[in-house]
């Protein structure tokens, strides 16, 4: 005997993994009819077609009510078209409106715009309320001014502010009633509804045909106009009726004691078309949102704008204009009836409360379960065992409840309309995001729509918002970026994709496409850097540091992990992004992140420069920390990541022992432990990046380097209000015999200090130009005079100050006999291949070849202690000129040798090497 296996259904989950159900849980059941044509219908046809269809007919004429409804309708078609592209392009879950809205633009943008439906639900429910209350008192209510305790049959309610809002609590109970028990209850309570005005529709339309013509008596207005007609004609179908209604005829309001104009009955018309959403709330309770929220959504707006093309018809055949204009109610006087209308409008007014409040709830579910406002909602998350809401329910039923005790809405039914025309103009713009970012995911059933539909939609939304009420749409607005940004800042990062991405996506790839490296030109150079990063635990000072030295530029987080992914189950660089993109974050710094595996540190850098960035964004520079034996600190110790509010010293368990200390970084190298790199392959990275084109750049002592104390710190001595001093050396210290400051590599240095004055933090930063000279020569005042001529040509302040260095140079030309640790030693082969040293000159700028001097660790030194006796006052970082490697490769142990002694003990230091013009003179 064989076991029957439960059927299971799949539904799209949060990441598009298919999710399966069993089908003894509870499931949406409502079909197109009960779960959205029926609400639908009830939302949209309200008490607006029972007691407004005559004012708008009897102010506007036909002809511009006609009009009215197909631009209307036309607005409403072009919001509800977007809603049907977005409900078939996946599974829809509880939330309606805000859950499309949210899982395209984002949790803020869905947030906020969740929270306005929310409230504009509960205050639509409470006018509803509040208006059947109104209706039900003209009838069955004792005038407040009159004594006397029964003034007729009918008149038997005591009227007052209080008894007004028991009636209100009672109703509202009801309605309360019927949504908690779940959304079957409120359907089936719909359509039985939904019967008894369509039935009243029917005894309105035989009506019309079938009441013979006679005089109606008009209510009351004498406090309006003393001269007021007092009765009016029910023609029946007569030509010269109809005739007289075609134009329009604007005039005083008698319920408002207002003028009337196009805006102004617009906008009430509108009033009463603004229930689209009501099916589309129901979505979780839906047995298939795809399918039924477009076809129902769709049928209940075209049966609306018949019926109420129909009336308008009718009634401007049938009732003269006197009778359209002073009695809205006249659909009653004029029925086979008339307690048929009443009861028409006392139904449509008891669905459209209990329609906003069970959307209300959902809504207040929908972003409970989205945890979008931390532990606020958590108790509105309980659901019942049949999986209804009870606790959004009830939490929405007290809403309501309080904002009944606020007795006339007529201020606030301004705004309601607005929230709604608002939520409206989101949908659009959610259904645009997704059209215009091209996603390919994006990918409806439902394909009646284009951007083109979204666009008006969304600016047919707007332009009713102000035609409204101006001062109400501005308000509006203004509430949603509050909430916008409160929750962008304070809510929780979510996982369901962000629209922003996927739109900056194709823009930047379409400007890529468009930044052709051939129209490059030197007028409009910046740094694009590539930071070369071993352990970002003692690289902090650096990372911050060239995040303000890249101008605007392209600045890329580069790290080599050792390794080879023969006999690795997979890529292990992939889970370690998110680590750099927090630190990224953490340090609030502008750069990309780039992680590469390969067999060695030299290898895994060549590969870094051939493939970073895209088209004519490329790093141009490179940054490498300088080769040393000083012990690395541990700068991220202690430390909180406040993106995700967990320490960077979190311990967890890893196969590699370096790397339990942190979930993020592997702890720093200690004393006496090796390197993975060694010196010939250190000098080699900087050879290949030479060969490839590249600029240059070894930092050194930037583990001393803060920049709070530095930019930061407020100090009350004059000499520290003017700004940290930003020192340049721009002549090539390690080839003393060499006389030029205009090489390439020099102009260089000149460009990246400029560019770091310019930065926002670094704008007090006050650059100092050394310019060393032998006392006595007669090119001195002529080099001097050159170089401030070319700073001014350029544009650089910088104060120049003059260095005597003849004593320094001195030593330079005392040969040391035998081979010494700090000599360069030039061997006949190198000579060969290199070039003779002699200057070439093009355009006044020198370019020197590489230098084979003979230098002595005297001389070198001679030469660091020249530049800290000029250093005062200590300045905050040090530009100096980097020679190019030797050619020989024999010879690298010593070229890092003489760069130590060089910039030993300066503080945070660059030294520089760079290989292309950067700086012009030109417009």
């Amino acid at each position: 005997m064989s076991e029957k296996t439960p059927l299971l259904h799949y539904r799209l989950g949060k990441h598009g993994q298919t999710k399966a159900t069993n089908e003894d849980n509870p499931v949406p059941k409502l079909g197109v009819v009960f779960g959205v044509v029926t609400p639908t219908l009830l939302s949209m046809f309200s008490v607006v077609v029972f007691l407004r269809v005559g004012f708008v007919v009897g102010q506007a004429g036909l002809y511009q009510s006609v009009a009215m409804f197909l631009v209307a309708y036309l607005i409403i078609t072009m919001t509800v078209l977007s809603v049907c592209a977005i409900s078939t392009n996946g599974a829809l879950d509880a939330g309606g409106a805000y859950y499309m809205i949210s899982r395209a633009l984002g949790p803020e943008f869905g947030g906020s715009i969740g929270i306005m439906f929310f409230f504009a639900n509960v205050c639509g429910s409470a006018l509803y309320v509040l208006g059947l209350v109104e209706a039900i008192m003209a009838t069955f209510g004792i005038p407040e001014e009159n004594a006397a305790p029964v003034l007729g049959l009918t008149q038997v309610l005591p009227s007052g502010y209080w008894w007004s809002v028991l009636y209100g609590t009672v109703l509202l109970f009801l309605c309360f009633i019927v949504c908690l028990v779940g959304a079957h209850i409120y359907a089936k309570a719909a359509f039985i509804i939904f019967i008894i005005v369509m039935t009243v529709l029917v005894s309105i339309f035989i009506s019309f045909f079938v009441v013979q013509p006679f005089v109606v008596i008009l209510p009351d207005t004498s406090a309006l106009n003393s001269t007021s007609q007092r009765f009016a004609n029910f023609t029946g179908f007569h030509l010269h009726t109809l005739k007289s209604n075609l134009g329009s005829s604007y005039t005083l309001d008698y319920t408002t004691e207002v003028t009337m104009t196009f805006a102004t009955v617009f906008a009430v018309m509108f009033n009463g078309c603004t229930g689209i959403m009501a099916g589309s709330n129901m979505s979780g309770d839906l047995k298939n949102p795809s399918y039924s929220i477009p076809r129902g959504t769709l049928a209940a707006v075209l049966i609306t704008f018949i019926t109420y093309n129909l009336l308008s018809l009718l009634a401007a055949w049938s009732c003269d204009r006197h009778l359209l204009q002073r009695d809205y109610s006249f659909l009653g006087d004029i029925n086979i009836w008339p307690p048929m209308v009443k009861i028409g409008i006392y139904s449509s007014a008891i669905s459209a409360a209990m329609s906003n409040l069970i959307g209300a709830s959902r809504i207040l579910y929908a972003l409970s379960k989205d945890n979008l406002f931390g532990g606020v909602l958590a108790l509105v998350r309980k659901t019942s065992q049949s999986g209804n809401p009870w606790a959004s329910v009830l939490v929405s039923w007290l809403l309501v409840q309080l904002v009944l005790f606020a007795g006339k809405l007529n201020t606030i039914a301004g705004i309601v309309t607005i929230f709604f025309l608002l939520v409206y103009a989101a949908v659009n713009l959610a259904c645009l995001a997704l059209e215009w970012a091209s996603a390919p995911n994006f990918r409806p059933s439902f394909r009646w729509f284009t951007w083109h539909t979204c666009t008006l939609g969304i600016l047919g939304c707007l332009v009713m918002m102000f035609m409204i009420n101006a001062i109400y749409a501005f308000a509006s607005i203004g509430f949603m970026l509050l909430l916008l940004m409160l929750i962008h800042y304070f809510g929780p990062i979510s996982n369901w994709g962000y629209i922003s991405q996927a739109l900056i996506f194709h823009q930047v790839r379409k400007y890529l496409l468009m930044l052709d490296v051939r129209k490059d030109h030197v007028k409009f150079w910046r740094p694009q850097v590539l930071l070369m990063v071993a352990n970002p635990r003692s690289s902090i000072g650096l990372m911050t540091f060239i995040n303000d030295l890249k101008k605007s530029g392209l600045y890329v987080l580069g790290h080599v992990k050792l390794g080879l992914l023969d006999g690795l189950p997979s890529d292990p660089l992939q889970n370690r992004y998110d680590s750099w993109l927090s630190l990224v974050d953490h340090l609030n710094i502008k750069a990309f992140v780039n992680l590469t595996l390969a067999d060695s540190v030299r290898r895994g850098v060549q590969n870094l420069l051939f493939i970073t960035g895209f088209g004519g964004m490329r790093p141009n520079t490179i940054v490498l920390g300088f080769y040393d034996d000083c012990t690395p600190q541990d700068l991220l110790q202690d430390k909180i990541l406040m993106s995700i509010g967990s320490g960077l010293d979190t311990v967890c368990i890893t196969k590699d022992p370096r790397e339990q200390r942190s979930p993020f970084f592997p702890s720093v190298r200690v004393s006496g432990e090796s390197k993975d790199l060694k010196e010939e392959e250190y000098a080699s990275v900087i050879s290949d990046a030479v060969k490839m084109g590249k600029n240059v750049t070894l930092a050194r002592y930037f583990n001393q380097f803060s920049r709070e104390d530095i930019l930061g710190k407020k100090v009350s001595d004059q000499k520290s209000l003017m700004g940290p001093f930003v020192d340049v050396w721009p002549l090539n210290l390690l080839q003393p015999d060499s006389h030029g400051y205009v090489d390439i590599c020099s102009l260089f240095l000149l460009q990246l200090a400029c560019v770091l004055q310019e930065t926002r933090a670094w704008k007090q930063a006050r650059l100092r130009l050394f310019l060393c000279v032998e006392a006595g020569c007669s090119l001195q005042e002529e080099e001097e005079k050159k170089l401030r001529k070319m700073l001014k040509e350029l544009r650089i302040s910088a104060q120049v100050q003059m260095v005597a260095w003849d004593q320094v140079v001195a030593l330079h030309w005392r040969r040391q006999e035998g081979k010494e640790r700090g000599i360069l030693v030039s061997s006949a082969q190198n000579g060969e291949r290199m070039e003779r040293e002699e200057a070439k000159t093009e355009d006044d700028i020198k370019v020197f070849p590489n230098n084979a001097a003979l230098l002595t660790d005297e001389y070198i030194s001679a030469v660091n202690n020249l530049i800290l006796q000029n250093g005062t006052p200590t300045p905050a970082v040090r530009f100096l000129y980097l020679p190019r490697p030797p050619a020989d490769t024999s010879l690298y142990s010593a070229y890092l040798h003489q760069l130590d002694l060089l910039s030993r003990d300066l503080g945070p230091t660059l030294l520089i090497h760079g290989v292309t013009p950067v700086v012009t003179t030109d417009l």
